[in-house]
């Protein structure tokens, strides 16, 4: 549809705007820059090709104008002119219209000559519209499911305190790795150390073996209470995913697989491990493992949208000095991370975990 944009600076540079809504949350921008606006770009688009081409006998800046259009050519001049026109333009209908755009445009210039307006097509992939699933209601239902998280018996308490025993065994054991799982385990049993006051006392600060098995015992019950959690925020996303309404934007599972793939080749990294190396033992490709992330990726995608709108709906905010704490942490653990990227990624944890403990909350 054409649109009559209610921007008087804006008038004064575009003409015939027509805005299309297209398939997978996308828009189509088509119209023109007025000629008069389109040429005021010239001595400019001049400077920076003057500023960027080398010319046998001229230092760079100070090639006179016509040897330069002759060397560049007039094209390259217009084309550096309509570059500069739309980085000005496009913001400016962003703003005016009020589109939610995500990620970089397709920018194609159907019409390119002197004198003339300069013709353009864009297309910009936008926030989608989504149909929010009764988010209140799936959260009050998955808090009804009552788990007992507040006691441990005996037996878990003693597994895990055997566990800590061996671990013991593997961490003053070097060799371990080099050993056949039987003759691993038949260390582990020869070596075991004795629960007394002091192998308590010399793995961390207790005071003696019933001070130990207390604190085992309180640290089972929050890692319950952490699981039950965790299983009861699962479910609500899951229902979120399932019954809200609205097409996902490629760019933003795109965006997901980035960040996964990233993780991925961290982990690898860390391990000490070739890329090449892992493939071969797994016996993939990277395209094949990409397609395996697909879902997992969309589903995050999907997941991250609606915990936004929730968000918004709600005016769930998180303080700059909560934000800016978290991205030390992260800072500190990965010393090459953007602290850009770092801080919205931290910004993102933050809110969601205000969400899913809003839900917790009313309920």
């Amino acid at each position: 549809m054409q649109k009559n944009i209610q921007n008087e600076a804006l008038n004064n540079m575009i003409e015939n705007i027509v805005v299309k809504k297209l398939e997978q949350s996308q828009i189509e921008i088509i119209g023109s820059i007025k000629a008069s606006f389109f040429e005021s770009f010239k001595l400019k688009a001049i400077e920076n090709i003057n500023n960027e081409i080398n010319i046998p006998g001229f230092r760079k800046g100070k090639v006179p104008e016509t040897i330069l259009i002759s060397k560049v050519g007039e094209m390259t001049i217009l084309e550096e002119m309509a570059e500069l026109a739309l980085s000005q333009v496009y913001p400016e209908i962003i703003r005016s219209e009020k589109i939610d755009a995500v990620g970089r445009p397709e920018i194609n210039i159907t019409k390119l000559a002197l004198n003339n307006p300069l013709e353009f097509k864009i297309i910009t992939t936008v926030m989608p519209e989504i149909k929010l699933a009764n988010y209140k209601k799936i959260a009050e239902n998955a808090v009804k499911e009552k788990e007992d998280v507040h006691t441990v018996s005996e037996k878990e308490i003693e597994d895990a305190i055997l566990k800590i025993r061996k671990s013991k065994v593997n961490h003053d054991n070097h060799d371990h790795e080099k050993m056949t799982d039987k003759e691993h385990e038949l260390e582990i049993e020869k070596n075991l150390p004795e629960l007394n006051d002091e192998f308590v006392m010399s793995i961390g600060d207790f005071k003696n073996v019933n001070d130990f098995k207390e604190k085992v015992k309180l640290s089972l019950i929050e890692e319950k209470k952490y699981q039950a959690r965790e299983k009861k925020r699962i479910l609500i996303s899951d229902q979120l995913i399932q019954e809200s309404q609205f097409d996902i934007p490629k760019i933003l599972i795109d965006s997901e697989l980035r960040r996964v793939e990233f993780q991925f080749l961290d982990d690898i990294k860390r391990m000490n491990v070739k890329l090449d190396d892992y493939l071969k033992h797994a016996k993939k490709t990277m395209e094949e493992i990409r397609k395996e992330w697909m879902p997992y990726a969309e589903k995050k995608a999907k997941l991250q949208l609606i915990l936004n709108r929730i968000s918004e709906n709600e005016n769930i905010t998180v303080d700059k000095s909560e934000v800016e704490n978290e991205v030390k942490h992260i800072l500190d653990h990965y010393k090459d991370a953007d602290p850009e990227q770092a801080f919205t990624y931290a910004e993102t944890v933050l809110t969601n975990d205000k969400v899913y403990r809003l839900f917790e909350l009313k309920n």
